[in-house]
């Protein structure tokens, strides 16, 4: 659980919620679970997985609630702690359904979000050849500068320099490069492919890690735009869980608030939030 934040674990200093005591054994075999850029973040990160799961236990034995341990779609069982907290939070947490008219504000307000990608039609010659390789990849860029003048004087040609020259396996479909979108080619490609116009052939050698490229854009198809209807129950899902986990972060830093909490520091919830 990561519904707690601003926790700092207190060097040399055990940890408890109201008296009971969260081990440093507990502790270490916790912080597996919390990969971080150093072993004092993952301790932390640790430590404030088991204090959520600390108060979370306390308060579901507190209002003396039980739970059967259920199984996920795989077969996984909860352990009993684990029902426990489920059993709490579903009492404790409520939030409503998300409606037609907060989705649709959601959806008009992330167009981009539900937009299909672009896609590029594209061909290249790769004359393949080292960067730090200095002299061979100064004669690379002078053989497509050569390449690229002759194709613009004849456009049917670059098939042919594609079949003979390049070191890609679309040599062997003239460079075709089929259908491309974003992510897909190295950024340095990618930043001249876009700037392309349909049929256009790149004017200047492309220069990547994997050598100098000959590169045409044959067609651009623009991304479409998902109807509303399409996308409506992704919205709700989206929206009815971004609300839980702000109720259950509420939820957990006013049970923080009231509790004894020793070797954590705990940001503690607002008067306000306490009902």
């Amino acid at each position: 659980m990561s519904t707690v934040q601003h926790v700092r674990v207190e060097a040399r200093r055990s940890v408890t919620v109201n008296g009971v005591e969260i081990s440093p054994a507990a502790i270490a075999a916790e912080t597996q679970n919390h990969p971080a850029e150093t072993p004092e973040a993952a301790r932390d990160a640790a430590a404030r997985a088991l204090v959520v799961r600390e108060l979370l236990l306390q308060e579901a034995r507190r209002i003396g609630l039980a739970a059967e341990p259920q199984a996920d779609d795989e077969g996984r069982r909860e352990t009993d702690d684990e029902a426990l907290i489920r059993a709490v939070l579903e009492r404790e947490v409520r939030t409503p359904e998300a409606d037609e008219p907060s989705c649709r504000r959601y959806y008009e307000n992330n167009l981009a979000r539900f937009t299909s990608p672009d896609i590029y039609e594209a061909a290249h010659i790769l004359l393949s050849v080292a960067p730090d390789d200095k002299d061979d990849y100064a004669a690379a860029v002078r053989e497509a500068e050569t390449m690229i003048a002759l194709i613009a004087e004849r456009p049917e040609r670059f098939g042919q320099f594609a079949r003979e020259r390049s070191a890609c396996p679309s040599a062997a479909e003239g460079g075709n490069l089929g259908q491309l979108t974003r992510g897909q080619t190295v950024p340095e490609f990618e930043t001249f492919l876009f700037a392309l116009e349909d049929g256009q052939l790149c004017s200047v050698p492309v220069k990547t890690r994997y050598g100098v490229h000959v590169l045409r854009l044959d067609r651009k198809i623009a991304g479409r735009t998902l109807p509303f209807e399409a996308v409506k129950d992704r919205i709700a899902a989206y929206l009815a869980d971004a609300s839980w986990r702000r109720a259950a972060s509420q939820y957990v830093r006013i049970l923080a608030g009231r509790a004894e909490i020793m070797g954590v520091e705990i940001e503690k919830a607002e008067g306000a939030l306490v009902q």
